[in-house]
């Protein structure tokens, strides 16, 4: 079954470079449709990754000497916003949101735990849009990139959701005027601090995360069921809280990056085949010398 995306450029809406549509290896709905608070008017967000062709991931292929000469074209992620989609839901028209990286740039930002990143590795499997072997190969390895970094990543995040909230001069053009003249605040903004709180505790507490867990309590916020004293007094609690549950977090402090890059290079040999003419690899012998060279060095020798 093809994807969104495949579906998307066939009819003219979506203008991924060329073919990169059949490069797709997961497609994911993102936003309020996974966090299961979605209505009638939500944009939808779609989330995943592609294998671009080997020269892209590795220039050297193509003779590119890095900090040499012109640098070659590069594809770290292809986006397009606003799409409307006309003929969606019996003809009441949908607008789509593409955020689809190269498996390289999603790794790193799954490593660093980037929220979006983590959000489209555990959304619910009815949010799986279009997933190859290697898109299940790496959701079903998501539990492998957590690590304490996703309390910094997290907060940051719902930092940024409250100033955005505290803005008291919303645009006219804005679809949520309306609302933000009706309730104070804008409702969309003060439900993802109270959603990045939460998930980021589920994370440091239990290792995985539930994205539909809070929908009642979101959608209440959703709704204008809360003051904006009550989303401030709530991102303060919480932020206090959770200082003491990082601490006694049981996840890694930091991702563990050769066990991710063997993964990531898994991936890679499903899709190309050997990469012996990619990637340098130590076997135990060439690993030894590197280590007696290390002992020879480190002693003055």
């Amino acid at each position: 079954m093809p994807s969104n995306l495949t579906d998307l450029v066939s009819r003219g809406l979506a203008h991924p470079p060329s073919g990169y549509d059949e490069l797709l290896q997961y497609e994911v709905w993102m936003g309020s449709a996974a966090y299961g608070v979605s209505n009638d008017s939500s944009d939808l967000d779609v989330y995943g990754f592609l294998i671009p062709p080997k020269g892209l991931i590795f220039p050297h292929l193509n003779g590119e000497i890095e900090g040499f000469g012109p640098r070659g074209p590069r594809l770290e992620v292809y986006q397009q916003h606003h799409m409307n989609d006309a003929s969606a839901r019996g003809g009441q028209g949908r607008v789509w949101d593409y955020q689809i990286y190269n498996i390289v740039k999603y790794f790193d930002l799954v490593m660093n735990n980037n929220p979006n990143m983590i959000d489209s590795l555990f959304v619910p499997e009815r949010c799986i849009q279009f997933m190859t072997p290697i898109g299940q190969m790496v959701r079903e390895n998501r539990h492998m990139f957590l690590n304490k970094k996703c309390w910094h990543t997290f907060k940051g995040y719902a930092y940024q959701q409250l100033h955005k909230l505290r803005i008291k001069n919303p645009s006219e053009e804005s679809k949520r005027y309306e609302s933000i003249v009706k309730h104070g605040y804008d409702v969309k903004f003060a439900y993802h601090v109270v959603r990045l709180l939460n998930e980021v505790e589920m994370l440091m507490i239990e290792g995985d995360l539930d994205l539909e867990r809070s929908r009642e309590q979101l959608k209440s916020i959703r709704r204008g069921d809360w003051k904006l004293e009550e989303i401030e007094d709530y991102f303060k609690k919480k932020e206090s809280e959770l200082e003491t549950v990082y601490t006694d977090s049981k996840l890694p402090h930091k991702p563990d990056v050769a066990r991710v890059k063997q993964l990531l290079l898994n991936c890679l040999e499903q899709h190309f085949g050997s990469l012996t003419d990619c990637v340098a690899r130590d076997d135990a012998a060439g690993q030894a010398i590197k280590d007696i060279k290390a002992i020879i060095a480190h002693a003055g020798f």
